[in-house]
């Protein structure tokens, strides 16, 4: 699995590592990522997810799943999490 959260699409950046002498040596940054079980209230099932530690965060600000991902712009989310927003809309038109 690559290395990118599914909510908020970060990923691995690269820079650099740089010594008092000012050497400059490459260096990767990587996510924090873990793997989580949220809880959507709308379809009432839980998801398993890889996500940040900073989409935690937001998922949690924003009131749960479901409004996190209606709020989403669907450029940063992956397949998975459209795929899921999707399914959280129509079951909120249905309602």
């Amino acid at each position: 699995m690559s290395r990118v959260c599914e909510l908020t699409g970060k990923s691995v950046m690269s820079g650099n590592n740089v010594s008092h002498a000012l050497n400059r040596t490459r260096r990767k940054f990587r996510p924090n990522l873990a793997k989580v079980t949220l809880m959507s209230d709308a379809l009432g099932q839980s998801v398993k997810m890889k996500i940040s530690a900073h989409a935690l965060r937001s998922v949690e600000h924003n009131g749960g799943l479901d409004n996190f991902l209606i709020k989403a712009n669907d450029l940063k989310l992956s397949l998975k999490a459209r795929r899921l927003k999707r399914s959280i809309k129509q079951k909120l038109a249905a309602a």
